[in-house]
């Protein structure tokens, strides 16, 4: 699914600390973390660095503490942060000493109670900066990931709907709360570790607006993984970021996880058979964009998971794979194409094709959001082997048009005049052809093109629906959201009309638009990506979704 909404602002929550008046002295750097937990740190599913944080019971408080050393586009070395508490986690004093961006940077801040008064200190000059803020906030550096070792800890014990303020040093206090938990297992080398999972909803004041996190915590509190999906950031602990690691939120019965060897890595997958399994016709599922493990799990809802049970109960074999580069899976995905996934997926066919049990002429393709692209590819060059394709919300026209019809989308809803859209659409606009010209780029900012200037997007940008689809000759239901935001309904009209005019003999062409849900296919109100984690983990894929894909699967695929 296209999760990720492409607009030139980009911004990470690790920016640059903001320049304020006054004076102070350069505090000493207080003594490193020892034997501190290791966290490794992703932006876009790239490895960027490592964290060591420990988090310290002391006899009048808390204390959490750590160092860092993070890369591009980060850029970011903490020699030590240290954030102390009361016994009721009231915060008493911050301090972190670092270089961010090739410059020493010091942020002292004591808490009174009513205040949070900060000294920092950038290339020797000290500034001062005074915030009013509540008596008992979480601290949550603008540079230290680790600080969220703090919140894991104030999460025990809170419930949905629960809310706590945090103090973004050196900025603003804010308020958080939490929009769903459940409880997972995270299946490690080491053995499985059961834990919490909490949807969080930051409400900033604007223009920032709101911004999701995800966190993961055990049983005793201690910080498992972060992500915030909006800035594609995530911080995992080291044996949890390890690509033998997987998080088990959903399973089906009879679930068999299963190894298929690609070109130069093997793929993680979950093969699960109906009750008779003689003959059986096959489904394999392929996920949308981003880092998306077997059970396509967004925002807590396993998406992939629930149709993979509902198919498996009409009488498929299901096979679901984590991504390249994405949990139990290898290989690496910064240079990966929509090309590359296509022969991942061509892989899973040819290994599906040998499986016991299995009526090799009887395997479907079904694709979701990025995954529907995927299958076209790959239905196109295997003609004789895919005997149906499903697209569910499915783009029909090319990537560029559809970042800038999503960036339309949501520049409406910001609080900015139509000159600065204009401005932000045309900034837009450049990158796009830089990314498809490779020329042009002598404008735009380096922050931005690190994130654009990439294989995977020139591959979207350039994707043409048309042409992939007109390859193919396989019967496809077209399945959409009526309250799909990422890829509107209308897609699914456009892609009929280029399925029915393909060459060759006529195969069935159908279109199921479902009122009520949007691009994860559970009911929704908006349809809105921001309104993703109020959904919670117990959001159910619409059955209507469901049905009619293992209706035409069955019609079309009749022995």
């Amino acid at each position: 699914m296209i999760r990720r909404l492409w607009t030139p602002a980009i911004s990470l929550v690790l920016m640059a600390l903001a320049s304020v008046p006054s004076s102070a002295q350069t505090p000493p750097p207080l003594p490193a973390a020892e034997n501190g937990t290791q966290y490794l740190v992703f932006v876009r599913s790239q490895p960027v660095g490592r964290e060591e944080v420990i988090v310290l019971k002391m006899a009048d408080g808390w204390v959490v503490r750590g160092t860092s050393r993070l890369g591009q586009p980060i850029d970011i070395t903490t020699r030590v942060a240290e954030v102390d508490y009361d016994a009721q986690w009231r915060p008493k004093s911050l301090i972190i000493d670092g270089i961010v961006r090739g410059q020493d940077v010091t942020l002292k801040t004591t808490f009174d109670g009513t205040k949070a008064n900060n000294v920092l200190t950038v290339q020797g000059a000290p500034q001062a900066k005074s915030d009013n803020v509540s008596a008992d906030p979480i601290v949550l550096p603008n540079t230290f990931l680790g600080a969220y070792a703090g919140l894991a800890r104030r999460l025990q014990g809170k419930t949905v709907g629960s809310e706590m303020r945090a103090y973004i040093a050196p900025q603003a206090e804010v308020t958080i709360r939490i929009t769903s938990a459940a409880s997972e297992k995270i299946e490690t080398p080491k053995g499985v570790i059961n834990a919490n999972r909490y949807s969080l909803t930051v409400n900033s004041p604007p223009p920032a607006g709101d911004l999701a996190i995800n966190l993961w915590a055990d049983q005793e509190g201690n910080l498992l993984r972060m992500n915030i999906p909006a800035q594609m950031i995530e911080m995992a602990r080291e044996d949890i970021a390890s690509a033998a690691a997987r998080t088990v939120a959903f399973s089906v019965p009879g679930d068999e996880a299963v190894t298929i060897p690609s070109i130069g890595f093997n793929i993680a997958a979950t093969i699960t058979r109906p009750k008779s399994s003689t003959n059986a016709p096959a489904v394999i599922l392929i996920g949308g964009s981003g880092p998306t493990d077997r059970d396509e799990t967004v925002a807590g809802i396993p998406v992939f998971g629930q149709i993979a049970r509902d198919l498996v109960n009409a009488g498929f074999a299901v096979v679901r794979y984590d991504k390249r580069g994405v949990g139990q899976s290898g290989g690496r995905a910064e240079s990966v194409t929509i090309a590359d996934y296509a022969e991942d997926a061509r892989q899973v066919l040819q290994w599906v094709e040998k499986q016991k049990g299995i009526n090799k002429d009887r395997i479907a393709l079904v694709g979701h959001s990025e995954g529907a692209l995927v299958s076209m590819l790959l239905a196109g060059r295997e003609r004789g082997k895919v005997a149906a394709m499903v697209l569910i919300a499915g783009p029909s026209t090319s990537g560029n048009e559809i970042v800038l019809e999503q960036q339309k989308l949501v520049l409406s809803k910001m609080p900015i005049d139509d000159a600065q859209r204009a401005e932000k659409s045309a900034l837009q606009e450049r990158i796009n052809q830089a990314v498809i010209k490779g020329t042009g780029w002598g404008d735009i900012p380096e922050a931005a093109r690190r994130l654009a200037d990439t294989p995977w997007f020139y591959s979207f940008l350039t994707f043409d629906p048309a042409k992939a689809i007109a390859d193919t000759r396989a019967p496809v239901l077209i399945v959409q959201g009526e309250l799909d935001t990422q890829v509107q309904p209308y897609h699914a009209d456009k892609l009929a009309e280029l399925a029915r005019a393909r060459k060759g003999d006529k195969v069935a062409v159908e279109v199921v638009k479902v009122p009520g849900i949007n691009h994860l296919l559970v009911p929704a109100k908006t349809g809105d990506v921001s309104e993703y984690n109020t959904l919670g983990p117990d959001a159910k894929v619409s059955p209507q979704v469901t049905s009619a894909i293992a209706n035409f699967l069955t019609k079309v695929m009749q022995e």
